[in-house]
């Protein structure tokens, strides 16, 4: 069975940083793309960014510029470096492996628990 299990949220001050991280496990033999979205109470949950085995990453216009996306294929490993927080960042982030091949079968999408991302003012 594929899990994936998020760490690194937390509160930090506006201006401030953090970085999440995200393992995918389960006998895992590829992932066609690794990203994380965001969602807030009673809305939809939305994109922030993502990134293809091969690399190529896309990014929400709000977090462009601010957030850097990156992976470990060899360790089935996400990131998402945030900086210059704003209040307006805070959400709770959910990580997720599109396109995954494992041992047990292929799995189109596949989700982690969510972590969540307090910005104080």
């Amino acid at each position: 069975q594929v899990q994936l299990v998020e760490s690194g949220g937390g509160l930090v001050q506006a201006g401030g940083s953090l970085r999440l991280s995200c393992t995918a496990s389960g006998s895992i033999f590829t992932i066609n793309s690794m990203g994380w979205y965001r969602q807030a109470p009673g809305k939809q949950r939305e994109l922030v960014a993502n990134i293809a085995s091969g690399g190529s990453t896309n990014y929400a216009d709000s977090v462009k510029g601010r957030f850097t996306i990156s992976r470990d294929n060899a360790k089935n490993m996400v990131y998402l470096q945030m900086n210059s927080l704003k209040p307006g960042d805070t959400d709770v982030y959910y990580c997720n492996a599109a396109g995954v091949y494992s041992r047990n079968g292929y799995y189109s999408n596949k989700w982690g628990q969510g972590t969540q991302v307090t910005v104080s003012s």
